[in-house]
């Protein structure tokens, strides 16, 4: 879950697979003039739009801290057996529907833990440090895993693949996670050659529009809507108290516009 404590008081509470399907709009009209668009097409759009699916179990049941009265970001909840179970799940569940676009969401998870294999310079927040030995065997576990499937693809294709779709993650993870600010991405492929890759410098301009440059998109101008939930207080007395504020909360949406510089 990914958290936003509100000046006011309140709490703007954004679930992982609503990012992740923001990841999927920025993945399927990814491609003009100056960008390939991805492919195989439909397995790395369904990649990128499932990429957190193993956050599904999570969101049914948010976690609650009685220490401090408050829900956990995503990056302070326990990587613990169920959580890394719900993580295997989610990529085998995927796989089972579209094994290329499995192999992606699997990669992405483990990558998540490497640093993301060293496919992006900047930024560098969001990869979990300081594992625990349950971590790193189920990092093992699935690395074994990867070795074997990467030989049924064409692995220059597949790396290619995995970078954009840690780029569309970020992506979403820059409007996602606080107000847009400037800031940049880089190494972004501009296609599937070797080191032809780019930097693109994100940059608001009020309004709700924020430049994207260069401009990958192969719309005019690319609507971007977060489904959120909006909490009017971020502390609680108890779990069933959030968790009661948490599903009756309406849903709502942030809206904001990618638009060329």
């Amino acid at each position: 879950m990914i958290i936003q404590n509100q000046p006011d008081g309140s709490l703007i509470m954004i679930g992982q697979s609503d990012h992740s399907r923001l990841s999927g709009v920025f993945a399927a009209h990814w491609g003009n003039d100056a960008f390939k668009r991805p492919e195989p097409f439909e397995s790395v759009v369904r990649a990128a739009m499932l990429h957190d699916c193993g956050w599904y179990r999570y969101e049914t049941s948010p976690r609650f801290d009685d220490a401090n009265g408050t829900t956990p970001a995503f990056m302070q909840v326990a990587l613990d057996a169920e959580q890394l179970g719900a993580f295997q799940w989610g990529s085998d569940w995927v796989a089972d529907i579209d094994p290329y676009a499995g192999m992606l969401v699997n990669r992405h998870r483990t990558g998540l833990w490497r640093g993301r294999y060293g496919a992006i310079a900047h930024p560098q927040a969001f990869n979990a440090r300081n594992l625990s030995e349950t971590v790193e065997s189920f990092i093992a576990q699935n690395e074994k895993r990867h070795e074997q499937q990467l030989k049924s693809v064409d692995q220059d294709q597949f790396g290619v693949n995995y970078r954009l779709v840690q780029v569309w993650d970020l992506l979403s993870l820059y409007f996602c996670v606080a107000q847009p600010k400037d800031d940049h991405i880089e190494p972004v492929p501009r296609s599937y050659m070797p080191n032809d890759a780019t930097r693109l410098t994100l940059a608001p301009l009020g309004g709700g529009k924020v430049s994207i440059d260069p401009y990958p998109f192969g719309v005019a101008t690319l609507p971007v809507h977060i489904v959120h939930r909006h909490l009017r207080t971020v502390k609680f007395s108890d779990k069933a108290a959030f968790r009661q504020a948490y599903y009756r909360a309406v849903p709502e949406l942030l809206r904001f516009e990618l638009v060329p510089k």
